[in-house]
């Protein structure tokens, strides 16, 4: 038992280093969507108060596809946070996922700080978040603790290799995954960090049955340098640039199967970005990192305000493609240019 409590301290601990690194960070990276043309139509003939925003997701209408995705949890500061990102979530009605319940699933007095987005959020859209390697059982209790509509499964060997106290042995995570799609009756959404899924790993993904993918590409929070400030022993800033960007995961990602489901996220964070991604083919927007800072930094109205210029801006675009709602962008032709074109 006191093993057990000895563990969730640390997980609690490293879950505020995490928040502080982060914090603290002033690393720029590139999700390659500038690489990505729309075209001005000059002929909207659309009227901008008919653009409507909304869709389904995960069987509840919900009004923008834009989801506050996963970040944090299981320590005293992160129940405000949860508090405060729920309320948003509420507020403009899109989902919300939670950071990683694998402390709460181990120890139930971290619970609290994860049951709050589902109190605040009432009947919306919130999504559980626990890693690959749970058994059924703890993905079972991960969802069963905040009524999740579904379960994210993280993939993060990146951030592990380079967590002084991080797992090494990957093997056997595919067959996991696959035990984990047959036996939850919950869709299962499998999630990258942030360093990008390929087409070969989405392909197999596919094939243990696995329809929703967040592809989590390079261009948002980076782990390894998060990690790397935890690590007294190596400092890897030869690998801060590693990783798939966003828009070239999505573009590889996408043309597998038209059953798939694709969450983009991956330093989403402009409007620009979010319609260019739903023109290629994204079904979701994932934003974190730029939300939470902003929180932390300039608290609840800052995020509101962001919230409703990333809504209207991004309506604007429609209007300026001459597409009214969010099935029609997908019929929006796109060009691909520079670095991406090159690597496509």
């Amino acid at each position: 038992m006191e093993d057990l409590k000895s563990k969730s301290q640390i997980r609690s601990s490293r879950k505020k280093e995490h928040i502080h690194n982060f914090l603290q960070s002033d690393f720029q990276s590139d999700n390659y969507f500038k690489y990505i043309f729309l075209e001005h139509n000059s002929l909207p003939e659309i009227d901008f108060n008919e653009i409507d925003t909304s869709c389904i997701f995960l069987g509840k209408k919900i009004n923008f596809p834009v989801m506050i995705n996963a970040m944090t949890g299981g320590f005293d500061q992160a129940i405000e946070i949860n508090k405060s990102l729920a309320k948003i979530a509420k507020h403009f009605n899109i989902p919300m996922a939670v950071g990683s319940q694998a402390i709460a699933v181990s120890d139930r007095n971290y619970e609290a700080s994860f049951k709050i987005v589902r109190e605040e959020l009432k009947e919306g859209l919130v999504i559980s978040n626990i890693n690959a390697f749970a058994s059924v059982d703890q993905v079972a209790r991960a969802i069963e603790m905040i009524q999740g509509d579904a379960i994210q499964i993280h993939l993060n060997p990146a951030q592990e290799i380079c967590m002084p106290e991080g797992d090494r042995n990957f093997k056997g995570v595919l067959k996991n995954i696959e035990n984990i799609v047959k036996k939850i009756d919950k869709p299962v959404i499998v999630k990258e960090i942030g360093f990008g899924i390929s087409r070969e790993v989405a392909k197999k993904l596919l094939e243990v049955g696995v329809k929703y993918i967040d592809i989590g590409g390079r261009g948002g929070t980076n782990f390894i340098q998060i990690e790397s400030e935890r690590n007294d022993q190596f400092h890897f800033e030869e690998l801060f640039q590693w990783g798939i960007p966003t828009a070239l995961s999505l573009l590889e990602c996408r043309p597998l199967s038209r059953d798939l489901k694709i969450i983009c996220t991956g330093g989403m964070k402009k409007p620009e970005d979010i319609v260019k991604a739903l023109c290629v083919g994204a079904d979701m927007i994932g934003i974190s990192g730029p939300i939470l800072k902003l929180l932390l930094e300039g608290g609840y109205e800052a995020v509101e305000n962001y919230m409703e210029n990333l809504i209207y801006k991004s309506k604007v675009i429609m209007f300026l493609l001459g597409k009214k709602n969010l099935e029609e962008l997908k019929a929006v032709p796109y060009r691909i240019k520079g670095e991406l074109k090159e690597l496509i």
